[in-house]
């Protein structure tokens, strides 16, 4: 099925990235700039994939090959709410965060020089000013853990009510964690900051391991990127041949998991959504074992079928249980035709 909200979208929607910048982090952004749709008028970096002021300078270097240092990038949370940044994904990501191409392939810029919202200004900040200036029409990708958004609302609950729809990458509703046996990263890496978003009230998409793990980027689709004659586009590529690394061992062969740019598709409403219900979802912030899962209300689905699709009286939250065939392709496609 296709979310009904996606189909009355307006041409070109506001969008809000806060990101973990990270490979498949660096793939969403890419996507965003090349869509026809998505206007990037900020982007807010967190801990996660590697620190947030890390993640803030890789989002400015991918900006600046984009010629796109217009938008403005605010450094965030640099610990999660309860607790110290243990540290990158280097294993997944890089010691840099993209596959240890920064510094061979992407130019450093000053934040000055990379529309950086200011030194007073946080990534918390920076998204409640955009919430004003588009109140109704700004939409949020969330694809890092979600401390800059639950400091947001703690700042401002009514930011809510200016925030037309919330994407997120994270949790696991029926599969198994990638982290624990039940919790997914961006989840349990700041359950308490989890917990307080997905519980806000706002209308929010939880795009989940799920179906993020079932769409890859075949060896096909990083060669082709890592021989475009665009120099963004080729050191994604790149990236992708070291984050591909990783997920060999997972897929049995060489290719990657789309997370964080089928986020950003679904928010766009560029992918259809076979199975997306919206239905109640907690998240366990508790020390025990279950800490950073993400249980969702499934009981009245029909499963048997492989079919969940019966929404939840006032439940807030749409869970994507299973995407449209397509995307990896498309991705490709979009960047390609793009360029960078």
């Amino acid at each position: 099925m296709t979310d009904p909200a996606a189909s009355a979208a307006p041409t070109t929607v506001p969008v809000f990235l806060d990101c973990d910048t990270g490979i498949d982090d660096a793939l969403a952004l890419a996507y965003l700039l090349a869509s026809p749709v998505a206007d990037l008028v900020g982007v807010g970096s967190v801990h996660g994939n590697v620190s947030a002021a890390g993640g803030a300078d890789n989002t400015r270097r991918l900006l600046a090959m984009a010629s796109r240092t217009d938008i403005p990038v605010a450094v965030g949370a640099s610990d999660p709410l309860g607790g110290t940044f243990a540290g990158g994904t280097v294993a997944v990501h890089g010691a840099d965060g993209v596959g240890g191409v920064r510094d061979r392939l992407l130019p450093a810029v000053l934040p000055e020089a990379a529309g950086a919202a200011g030194s007073d200004t946080d990534a918390a900040d920076l998204l409640l000013s955009l919430s004003h200036e588009y109140a109704g029409e700004l939409h949020l990708i969330a694809i890092g853990p979600l401390t800059n958004l639950a400091i947001a609302l703690e700042r401002d609950p009514s930011l809510v009510k200016r925030v037309a729809g919330l994407a997120v990458m994270g949790g696991a509703a029926t599969v198994p964690g990638n982290i624990t046996p039940v919790a997914e990263a961006n989840i349990v890496l700041d359950p308490e900051a989890a917990e307080r978003v997905l519980s806000a009230g706002w209308p929010a998409t939880l795009v989940p391991l799920d179906t993020t793990m079932e769409n890859t980027f075949e060896k096909s689709h990083i060669d082709a990127l890592a021989q475009s004659d665009a120099p963004l586009i080729a050191a994604v590529g790149e990236m992708l041949h070291f984050y591909s690394g990783f997920y060999a061992d997972i897929y049995g062969r060489v290719c990657c998991a789309l997370h964080d740019p089928l986020a950003a598709a679904i928010a766009l409403g560029d992918v259809e959504l076979e199975s997306a219900p919206r239905v109640p979802v907690v998240v366990d912030a508790t020390d025990g074992p279950g800490r950073g899962q993400t249980i969702c209300d499934l009981r009245h689905q029909r499963p048997a079928n492989g079919e969940y699709d019966i929404d939840v009286e006032d439940a807030t939250v749409r869970v994507v249980m299973r995407s449209g065939a397509g995307f990896p392709d498309l991705l490709a496609e979009r960047l390609l035709g793009w360029g960078g």
